[in-house]
């Protein structure tokens, strides 16, 4: 019984142990998908590309706290663990209303006067590459999360997902005006992030998690 406990404990921390390499993978990535976005987005005067650069900063500090979270293994009691994971998730939530309502406004006045941003192969490149890497570690996630039963890497894994479809609505809107000059894709790709985040946003304010 003894051993089997010990054996428990050691399986335990391995899966910590690889889940906050998972994480610590993820923010590093999202930290250079960020720079990488903003950098083409501002040189195309891509708002797509602005507001995906935008939700990687923001995907990044939410990972910084189960960074936090994971570190401490099970030393947290249940009622601290639940109060830290709250003012995150508030605080997280003002982020994505906040830029959720600059992408919005940018997206309109895109339109609205007319100015055509740029086309971006780099843009392009940018979104194949996350529209590959992000499926294959929300799915890792997803397993160790389970394994663990933590919830909050259930509900980070389902983030990691969520940046997939950002991707493929970011390579959308980019390829329609590289290939066939439709610039309008652009911001109406913005309009797509812009849900995303007021989607992301309320749910973290309610605490919202269907990590099942």
């Amino acid at each position: 019984m003894l051993d089997n406990s010990i054996e428990n404990s050691l399986t335990s921390d391995r899966l910590y142990k690889k889940g906050l390499r998972l994480e610590f993978f993820t923010v590093g990535y999202n930290i250079l998908e960020a720079v990488a976005a903003l950098l083409l987005g501002g040189i195309a005067s891509s708002i797509a590309l602005i507001g995906f650069g935008l939700d990687s900063i923001v995907e990044s500090l939410s990972g910084g706290v189960l960074i936090w979270r994971l570190s401490k293994g099970r030393t947290l009691s249940k009622e601290h663990e639940e109060k830290i994971e709250e003012r995150a998730q508030k605080f997280v939530a003002v982020t994505f209303f906040v830029l959720g309502s600059y992408v919005l406004v940018e997206s309109v006045l895109t339109l609205w006067e007319g100015n055509p941003p740029e086309t971006s192969l780099g843009g392009i490149i940018l979104a194949i590459l996350s529209l590959i890497i992000m499926p294959l570690l929300g799915k890792a996630k997803m397993k160790i999360g389970r394994q663990l039963n933590s919830r909050a890497l259930m509900a980070d894994a389902k983030e990691t997902f969520a940046c997939a479809f950002l991707s493929a609505a970011l390579l959308l809107g980019l390829a329609a005006n590289y290939f066939w000059g439709f610039w309008q894709a652009d911001p109406l790709a913005g309009f797509v992030i812009v849900y995303y985040l007021i989607k992301e946003g309320k749910e973290n304010w309610e605490g919202e998690c269907e990590c099942n």
